[in-house]
């Protein structure tokens, strides 16, 4: 998420009342999680295990739960708890936005789409030219909407992450405060769900069509041309490339790429990156064919006995 005006070092502390290291006129352009950070972001870590990567990233400001040497160039922000003054930032820098309207006034919408009266459309979103939005159809804050997208009635764009933190007595839930882009000449069908990202975009490509009851979580980019079948479930930060295909009930674990051109049978879980081009079928998903032996051998062993 990028701030609508450049701040300092200083005035990131003074909002968390908290001490810092570096150049206090260190500038601040923005606020994303590690895997997608950029020079002027503020970025948390909380764990020693992710100490190294998070001071080394590209990422300006760290908030860290530990005194650490300040890397040059860079800024630190201590305070005991990073997860909770990310939150902190979000709410101050990006607050919730209600919308009161069932169209807000905020919204842009292009010439000869259509919007059934029962649909909602929220702050700060843009649908495009020539679109088709049903029934019950929730768009929520800070979507992008392309030309020539239909979708389908009950979908809801814009939910939050699922991203908790475990607490002791509850769960802490991290804001989410990022967007969710569809792009031209995307179907989505009945019932679909499409989280937006933390602190970035969930990304749905160019002539991606979605049967009805699929989800697509957080910060996840789904390439141009895909094809996925009912109840495929694709968790946050995902990477899908172009002409993907998958099944029916195919669920995908979070942060792994699927290749090129793959095609995903039915009910497969996928539980780790996979390359394109080839076929893959079961849990763990692997190549078809070498799992149709598998299974043909079992059978004749299990005859057999």
């Amino acid at each position: 998420m990028k701030l609508n005006s450049v701040c300092n070092l200083r005035e990131v502390a003074a909002i968390l009342q908290a001490d810092f290291k570096g150049d206090p006129e260190l500038s601040v352009t923005g606020i994303n999680e590690i895997h997608m950070v950029e020079p002027g972001d503020i970025a948390f870590v909380d764990h020693p295990k992710y100490y190294e990567k998070t001071l080394g990233s590209a990422a300006s400001v760290i908030i860290i739960n530990k005194a650490v040497d300040c890397p040059d160039g860079k800024g630190i922000i201590i305070h005991p708890e990073p997860f909770t003054a990310f939150n902190q930032l979000i709410r101050h820098f990006k607050p919730f936005e209600f919308s009161t309207q069932r169209i807000a006034e905020s919204s842009v919408i292009g010439t000869g789409s259509h919007i059934h009266p029962t649909a909602s459309v929220g702050e700060n979103s843009q649908i495009g030219n020539n679109c088709i939005i049903h029934a019950n159809v929730s768009i929520g804050n800070d979507c992008i909407i392309g030309d020539g997208v239909i979708i389908h009635a009950n979908t809801t764009l814009g939910g939050d992450a699922f991203y908790y933190k475990k607490r002791p007595a509850a769960f802490e839930k991290l804001i989410s405060c990022g967007r969710v882009i569809i792009e031209d000449d995307v179907e989505l069908g009945a019932g679909c769900t499409i989280d937006r990202g933390v602190s970035g975009d969930t990304v749905i490509g160019r002539g991606s069509k979605f049967d009805n009851m699929v989800h697509i979580g957080h910060d996840t980019k789904i390439g141009e041309r895909c094809l996925f079948a009912a109840q495929v479930g694709v968790a946050g930060c995902v990477v899908v490339e172009d002409e993907v295909t998958m099944w029916g009930q195919v669920g995908c674990i979070a942060n792994v790429t699927i290749g090129k051109g793959a095609v995903i049978l039915a009910k497969s879980g996928i539980g780790k990156s996979l390359e394109g081009g080839k076929t893959y079928f079961g849990s763990p998903a692997g190549e078809a064919r070498k799992k149709l032996k598998e299974l043909a051998t079992l059978s004749i062993l299990t005859r057999s006995s």
